[in-house]
């Protein structure tokens, strides 16, 4: 292999690992967001808001 496939192969490693953390943290977030849109559905409910809520 010569060095310009070894470099070629070293950077498309790190862009593979790269898409791959970006991938797991937007993951990550959208399980934060629909925990929160949960807790606060929750809490509208026991503030007697539920009919205020906006359906999705």
């Amino acid at each position: 292999m010569s060095k310009t496939d070894c470099k070629a192969a070293q950077e498309m490693t790190e862009a593979v690992s790269l898409q791959m953390s970006l991938t797991l943290t937007l993951d990550q977030m959208g399980t934060r967001i629909d925990d929160l849109e949960k807790n606060v559905t929750e809490l509208m409910t026991q503030a007697g808001m539920e009919d205020k809520a906006s359906p999705k």
